[in-house]
């Protein structure tokens, strides 16, 4: 059998040097889809998640921008999620078609549109935290108050305000078995995208979907044990972990044990919106009886198997 390995794609490494338009994208996640079929070649079974934090802030402002002019219904932050599961799911597919056929692989990828389960009594509900879209000026809250009531604003000094939501703890991948199904069946899959739509369960066991953002990284970790995966590998912008980041004192991690992660966290290293997540799911994976994690860039991704670079969590 086939090692079985969970790959998770940073949403913001699908724009580059700030180009946003959809064709710049579909290149970020051309050159994406080689690095994963180098790795696919290997002999490994992937399955594929996806950050979509840009791309969420575009369709929402897109959505505010025809809502304002009296054109369109507002689009919920939920229905966001889903549209970026299957406008990136899609283009991730098309680039690893086109690489599987060139290559003469027979192999072919598949998006599945996936809900997460979350707690409806979760903190986070209470204490909304993550940001999301656009920065707005001091003029425009009067307006946004009268028109989103529900929402929760959060001034950062320079730029603005900016819309925060609940980040909900990931407890279930309620698609999991067709996750199972589509492996067996020799499909690299692409799930779990943007941390998935989360969900939350009435006392009739029915689902409804809530307007918060699911960590990607510790969703990925989620699905990497309930896929009883081998390896968890989490794609960012830098080769490795560093500690005491951008300071004279900055230094790469090559390798580290669960217990030294757990110490730098609690020294302070890792930034809460960037790289702290990325090690928490980690330590969430190698918890739930994970082998080992690695944290890495798409173009160090067949490197950090074959010759140990990236960092690499071990328990």
């Amino acid at each position: 059998m086939p090692e079985r390995v969970v790959i998770a794609i940073g949403g913001n490494s699908l724009i580059k040097d700030d180009r946003c338009e959809i064709d710049d994208q579909l290149n970020a996640v051309r050159e994406t889809a080689a690095f994963i079929t180098d790795f696919i070649e290997l002999g490994y079974e992937v399955v594929l998640t996806h950050g979509n934090g840009p791309q969420v802030g575009f369709i929402l402002r897109r959505s505010e921008l025809a809502f304002e002019a009296g054109e369109l219904h507002f689009v919920p932050l939920k229905n966001c999620v889903a549209d970026t599961q299957g406008a990136i799911g899609y283009q991730i597919q098309e680039s690893l078609y086109n690489t599987f056929r060139a290559r003469g692989i027979h192999k072919e990828a598949t998006t599945l549109v996936t809900m997460v389960e979350v707690d409806p009594d979760d903190p986070s509900f209470a204490d909304p935290t993550k940001p999301i879209g656009v920065f707005y000026p001091e003029e425009k809250m009067a307006s946004l108050t009268e028109k989103h009531p529900d929402w929760h604003m959060v001034f950062q000094d320079g730029k603005g305000y900016r819309r925060v939501v609940p980040s909900p703890r990931p407890i279930r991948i309620v698609e999991i078995e067709a996750i199972r199904t589509m492996l067996a069946a020799g499909f690299c899959v692409i799930a779990g995208g943007g941390g998935g739509i989360p969900v939350v369960r009435d006392s009739q066991g029915n689902l409804s979907g809530v307007n918060a953002v699911i960590d990607k990284d510790l969703s990925t970790a989620l699905l990497a044990s309930e896929l009883s995966a081998d390896l968890l590998i989490i794609l960012t912008a830098v080769e490795n972990v560093f500690i005491d980041f951008n300071k004279p004192t900055q230094r790469s991690l090559h390798r580290m044990t669960a217990a030294e992660a757990k110490q730098y966290m609690a020294e302070g290293e890792f930034a809460t919106g960037s790289m702290r997540p990325k090690v928490q799911a980690a330590l969430n994976f190698l918890e739930r009886g994970g082998k080992r994690a690695i944290i890495t860039s798409p173009d160090h991704l067949v490197k950090a198997v074959q010759e140990d670079r990236g960092t690499h969590i071990v328990p």
